[in-house]
């Protein structure tokens, strides 16, 4: 029974090993998504990685039984290729789209990663998933502090949120401290507090969508310090979050 229970090929010490091994370093991509509070976390990554080295090592010892020589002769890679092809709807599944920026890109490309990691684990290659599991973990901790260091582009759009209390005529400042900044707005949007009763305690959220040559924190500082304004909150409305 070649390749049957009663036959340890391909379902040996090693395998085990190459399994265990997607297993853990799926695991520590999942884990570092979950710390995130991503939408695809540890359980979602350790299955995939998982599931790609057991496909892989389907690939590669799951038809010893009907091979036969110069007879039948088997390609192993070609299971292993519908792995990258079917990650995709995985991926996409944790792409979504809110106003003007993208969510979800790192989180499909670390499941692609995840995958080929679990196939390099199956396929026998241990060091390479070591090293691409370390080039994770510093392309997810290193890279966004070298990011923040990187030239702004100016034109690049901002998004300031702006609470302050209603009825003070908080709003004129806070155009004017814009014009001040030397920022352009774009987009404005304004919510009134509902619940509060009295004008007096009433907090209105005022949404801006500005553009300067300076960094929005200087804005966000002059805003701050406009008597009756609340809080100042800014972030980058076109910056891919992943």
């Amino acid at each position: 029974m070649r390749g049957g229970l009663l036959d340890p090929a391909g379902q040996g010490g090693l395998q085990l090993i190459e399994l265990g091994l997607a297993f853990v370093l799926s695991a520590v991509v999942g884990l570092e998504r979950e710390f995130r509070q991503k939408s695809a976390g540890l359980r979602t990554y350790t299955l995939v990685g998982l599931a790609s080295a057991l496909i892989m090592l389907i690939s590669k010892y799951g038809f010893s039984d009907v091979l036969a020589n110069n007879r039948v002769v088997l390609d192993p890679s070609r299971v292993a290729a519908q792995v990258v092809s079917g990650i995709g709807f995985i991926g996409a599944g944790v792409i979504f789209l809110r106003r003007d920026s993208v969510r979800g890109l790192t989180t499909a490309a670390s499941v692609w990663l995840t995958a080929a990691l679990g196939m390099a684990c199956g396929a026998g290659l241990p060091i390479l998933a070591l090293a691409a599991t370390c080039g994770h973990l510093v392309i997810m901790f290193i890279f966004p502090l070298l990011v923040r260091r990187l030239p702004r582009s100016r034109w690049a759009p901002s998004h300031l949120t702006v609470a302050y209390r209603d009825g003070r005529g908080i709003l004129r400042h806070v155009l004017v401290a814009c014009g001040v900044e030397r920022f352009v707005i774009d987009r404005v949007q304004i919510e009134h507090d509902q619940e509060a009763g009295d004008a007096s305690t009433r907090i209105v959220t005022l949404s801006l969508e500005v553009r300067g040559g300076r960094p929005v924190t200087h804005l966000s500082a002059t805003l701050s310090e406009i008597d009756g304004v609340v809080s100042v909150r800014s972030t980058d409305v076109n910056a891919i979050v992943d």
